[in-house]
Parts: structure tokens; C-alpha cells; sequence
């Protein structure tokens, strides 16, 4: 069945900011008109983009429907709880839980730490038969499927076990029948993948929202239900997964000196990870036994994607630490088979000629090492890498600021430059800092010299240049726009427009020479009025031939002269 991916993003949400493009460690997002897509192939469903959109663009796949569907259809759902469940659901217990669970229609709800458990002693079990080398746990999905595409040399590496949701999954199958769906539920993106992948043994992961989701919309409180025992019994050191360094604590136990041999590292965020990792292989490490606990959320997964600010706070560590009283799960019963084998899902970047990213390079107007100046706005940590990814498709030369910006710059300055009359910019200083060639041949010589020496009249004082310069100062206090019409200018009349760019930072103003239009309206007054004087000896004349009308044709030369001069006395 074709499922969307587990991270996508909401196009009409996306706000073209190149954040998700920058926390992104494997660049698996492509902009395409300016919204970011996820590229499924190079995701590793890590979640850091979801936590990092500010407009809550990018979204976990909730599937919050197909739950719906099973308990709809009175199908046995079990649930697999993750640990990190303090984080979310502070003060809650996982019989409290259970108890929401089974007011929902759930069959049973059960500790995926029960799982981690398992796998930590079979871990045990491998180590303490294995010689030396580098040892990687397989209890992280996501990291799991970085290592596997982007460190494939490594992927021999990782010890050869399900994670902890699939044993727990295979471990309610083996006691409820094959029969039964289950339902990851947790902090987690990446669980999805292995819901997708493995749909026999894990049929849905849920995140801790969509339960809360669930629980409002059937109106569930937490508070309101009875306590249930979980399944399967309630979990112990297996609750420490959630933690950095959990499942390290549960492989140690200095009554046992079977891994005695053994050196525990955690590392936490892919970034650390492909650093700890040397690209050279694991033949470049020798003499030593290490075994490595990957996770692709710093801190653990209490930190995942949709985790809260403080859900791996002291307070919620402490929580997570008393909740066990046993610490190692070595010598723990291994109930189902859990042996995996994990390839490589080498992912094939071709690296670009030299030459191609100088042309991509200096088509975004980059000529130079100088120009190259790494800003990182673009999401990408160096103007090269922001190359690649034009030539890969991945991106687009609007995500330049400093491209965007020069063009922009070009674009305004021609714009100002050939606009068929003055403009000026002035600051909240009153000061010019942007003006046009239209606008100094609107004042005096003085003023045109100056621009015509060194092309601009910036840092001049408005107010030494107009006699309408509190129009500006009026526009900065104010905000709005502010029209005036046939304003003295030395020996021009203009049409002046000012108005708010920045506001109470940056003003403009377009300013219309109407000085010939006003003399045309004078001359046509002029001649309406000599007309006027020629009829008057006529209709003295003829008043008594022709009475009212002639009167009216006075009015009506009248009427025509004042027109013209009323609008040049607006």
C-alpha cells in the first residue's frame, strides 16, 4: 500500500524561511517555488525540521484515521507505550494510561520498554561472544537508517537485533495471537518507517499528540478513568531507553564480568554521530571494544519531535531513574526472535566538476572567493554547498539573500533612475539616502553640481532642499501617506506624494513637475476671460434682444475660467 511519507510538508504553511533546509543534517529537502518538500529517499525521518518550522509547515503523518478504522472495527488493538511518556504526560502513570487507553477501545496497553529490556540482553549476549571493534546499538530507527545511507561502511557494524517496538510488538503477538494490531505510541517519526516496513509485526505508530487528539475528541481525561494494569507487567531499567546513555545503564552490571572488556559511549544528534563515526570504515578502529548507543535526538528520546521544551528536564530525568529499581537487564529472558540483519541503502551522490559550481557559482552573482561570503541563509553552511544543491535540483537562487538582495538593489535603483519624475528617500534623521536625477533637476543648480559630481545627494538634510520637509517628518511620526498638490518649488509648481516605506525608519516621495500643465490652464483661463470681457459690451448691447440668455453664456465663460484657476488655488 502507497502511504505518504512520515514527514511532509503543508504548502499553503510554508513560509519560503530555509529553516528546515538548515537544521536538516542530510539535506533531504528540496525547494520547488519557493516551498520546501521533503525528499523521501535521503530522509531518515529524524524530525528536526518538524520541531524547526516556525510556521509548523513541516507535519508528522498522524494517522490518526487508520486507528480510528481498527477500534471502529472492533478489532484487538493493543497499544506499546515508549518510555518517554513522563516527558509528555507529566504526573501520569502508565496504568493511568492503560486506563485512558482502554476507555478508547483499546484490548491492552503495554510497555515498549518491556522490549528494550529484551533487546538489551540479547545485546549483552552479543558482545560478550564478539571480539573487538565498534559495536552500534540498534535501538534507534532513525539512526539506524542514517548509518545505513549515509555511513554504509558502517552498517555491518550495527548489532544484528530488531528494536525495542518490534520485539515488543513480536512479544504481544507471541501472547494475544498473531491476529492482533499493534500501536507504537511515542515521541516518534521514524517509528513510521518501521510501521511501513514491517506492517506484520507493527501495524501503526502514533505520536503523543494524536492520543490527546483522540482522548478530546471522545472527551478522555486522564483524571477521569480508572487505573489498568498494563500487559505483560510493568517494565523496569527498559525505562531508561528514553534517556542519553539509558540503554548504556542497562548493559552494565558489575556483578557480571562478561562485558567487563567493554567501552560504553552514547552519542546523541546525527551530527555527532557522523563525527564519531570515521568515513574511513570500521577498519580504522582497532584494539578496542566499544559499544555505541546512537540516537538521533539530542538527549535521548525524550527530546523527540514532538516533545516539549522541558521534557528532558532534570525533573523529568529523575522521574525516569526512580522508576526503575533493577538497572541491568543482562541475564533477562529473550522471549521471541529478534535477529536482524542490517545492509547497507548506499545512497549515490555524484559530486560535481569544479567548474560547474563555478558557473552555478557566478550565475548567483559569485565571482569571487570574496563574494563567497557563507552567510548560511540559504539553509546551507557554505555558498559551494548551496551550488550543489542547484545543480542537484534542490534549491533555488532565490534562496540567496545576497543574490535576492543585488537583484533587488538593481531592480529599485533602475526603478528610481528612468521613473518619470523626482524621487527621494530620506531616514528618520531627515536625512537623503536614496534620490534620482528627476529630482535634482527639480531644484536649484547648486544641488544638481552636487549630483552630478558624485551621482547621489545622500546624507543631505532634507529640510536644506524642500520647503515641505515636515511632510516627511509628519509621514515618519505617523505612518500613512500624505498627497499635496501644486506645491512652489523655487520657480516650479509640483504634485508631491509622500510616504511610508519603514516605517519611522524610511520615508519617499514622488514629486510631479506640474509647472507646465498649470500654465496651459492659465492661458485657456486667460483667453476664457477675454472672451468674457468681448461679450460684455455685446450682451450690454443686446441684454434687452436677448435677456436670460445671453446671461447665461456669461456664466458658462465663468464657470470655465474659475475651473482652471480653482484647481491650481487647491
Amino acid at each position: 500500500m502507497n502511504r505518504q511519507f512520515p514527514i511532509y510538508t503543508t504548502e499553503n504553511e510554508c513560509q519560503d524561511c530555509y529553516r528546515c533546509v538548515r537544521y536538516c543534517f542530510t539535506k533531504a529537502i528540496r525547494i520547488v517555488n519557493a516551498r520546501a518538500e521533503v525528499i523521501p529517499e535521503l530522509c531518515v525521518s529524524c524530525g528536526e525540521c518538524v520541531r524547526a518550522c516556525p510556521a509548523h509547515a513541516k507535519k508528522i503523518r498522524s494517522d490518526f484515521a487508520r486507528l480510528n478504522q481498527f477500534l471502529a472495527q472492533g478489532e484487538r488493538v493493543f497499544a506499546s507505550v515508549a518510555p518517554s511518556f513522563p516527558g509528555y504526560f507529566p504526573g501520569v502513570s502508565i496504568r493511568r494510561i492503560a486506563g485512558a487507553l482502554k476507555a478508547l477501545g483499546f484490548a491492552g496497553t503495554s510497555e515498549t520498554a518491556l522490549g528494550a529490556q529484551a533487546v538489551s540482553s540479547a545485546t549483552g549476549e552479543y558482545l560478550a561472544k564478539n571480539g573487538d571493534g565498534v559495536y552500534v546499538s540498534s535501538a534507534c530507527p532513525a539512526a539506524v537508517e542514517y548509518i545505513r545511507k549515509y555511513l554504509p561502511q558502517w552498517s555491518g557494524n550495527i548489532v544484528p537485533l530488531d528494536s525495542p517496538v518490534l520485539c515488543h510488538c513480536k512479544m504481544l503477538r507471541q501472547e494475544f495471537g498473531n491476529d492482533i494490531r499493534t500501536v507504537f505510541i511515542g515521541p516518534c517519526a521514524a517509528k513510521k518507517n518501521e510501521a511501513d516496513e514491517q506492517p506484520s509485526v507493527l501495524n501503526l505508530a502514533i505520536t503523543f499528540p494524536s492520543l490527546e487528539k483522540l482522548m478530546e475528541s471522545r472527551g478522555i481525561r486522564f483524571e477521569d478513568v480508572e487505573e489498568e494494569a498494563p500487559v505483560l507487567g510493568e517494565a523496569e531499567e527498559g525505562r531508561l531507553y528514553s534517556l542519553e546513555g539509558g540503554m548504556n545503564d542497562t548493559l552494565r552490571d558489575p556483578e557480571r564480568k562478561e562485558l567487563s572488556d567493554v567501552r560504553f559511549m552514547a552519542v546523541s544528534g546525527l551530527e555527532r554521530l557522523a563525527s564519531f563515526l570515521p568515513a574511513e570504515g570500521p577498519k580504522s578502529i582497532t584494539g578496542s571494544k566499544i559499544f555505541l548507543e546512537a540516537l538521533a535526538c539530542r538527549n535521548g528520546c525524550v527530546s523527540g519531535p514532538v516533545m516539549g521544551t522541558g521534557s528532558a528536564s532534570a525533573e523529568v530525568v529523575s522521574v525516569t531513574d526512580r522508576m526503575s529499581a533493577r538497572r541491568s537487564s543482562l541475564g533477562r529472558p529473550i522471549p521471541v526472535d529478534i535477529h536482524r540483519m542490517y545492509s547497507p541503502q548506499t545512497i549515490e551522490i555524484a559530486e560535481p566538476e569544479e567548474e560547474e559550481i563555478r558557473k552555478v557559482l557566478m550565475s548567483v552573482g559569485k565571482f569571487t572567493r570574496e563574494d563567497e561570503v557563507n552567510c548560511g541563509a540559504c539553509g546551507y553552511d557554505s555558498c559551494r554547498e548551496f551550488a550543489k544543491a542547484l545543480l542537484s535540483g534542490k534549491a533555488e537562487s532565490p534562496m540567496c539573500h545576497t543574490y535576492l538582495r543585488k537583484n533587488f538593489e538593481r531592480t529599485s535603483n533602475a526603478l528610481i533612475r528612468y521613473i518619470p519624475a523626482g524621487v527621494v528617500l530620506v531616514n528618520d534623521m531627515l536625512q537623503i539616502v536614496e534620490s534620482n536625477r528627476h529630482f535634482a533637476e527639480l531644484l536649484d543648480a547648486n544641488a544638481l553640481e552636487i549630483f552630478n559630481t558624485l551621482g547621489n545627494l545622500d546624507s543631505i538634510p532634507v529640510s536644506d532642499l524642500l520647503p515641505f520637509w515636515d511632510l516627511f517628518e509628519s509621514v515618519l511620526e505617523n505612518g500613512g501617506e500624505i498627497e499635496k498638490f501644486n506645491q512652489p518649488l523655487g520657480n516650479k509648481i509640483v504634485n508631491v506624494s509622500v510616504f511610508s516605506i519603514a516605517p519611522g525608519k524610511t520615508a519617499g516621495a514622488v514629486i510631479q513637475d506640474v509647472t507646465k500643465t498649470e500654465l496651459q490652464r492659465e492661458q485657456i483661463a486667460a483667453k476664457a476671460k477675454e472672451v468674457i470681457r468681448k461679450n460684455v459690451l455685446t450682451v450690454q448691447q443686446v441684454a434687452r434682444l436677448f435677456g436670460e440668455h445671453i446671461a447665461e453664456t456669461e456664466i458658462l465663460l465663468e464657470e470655465i475660467a474659475g475651473t482652471y484657476f480653482g484647481k491650481r488655488e487647491e
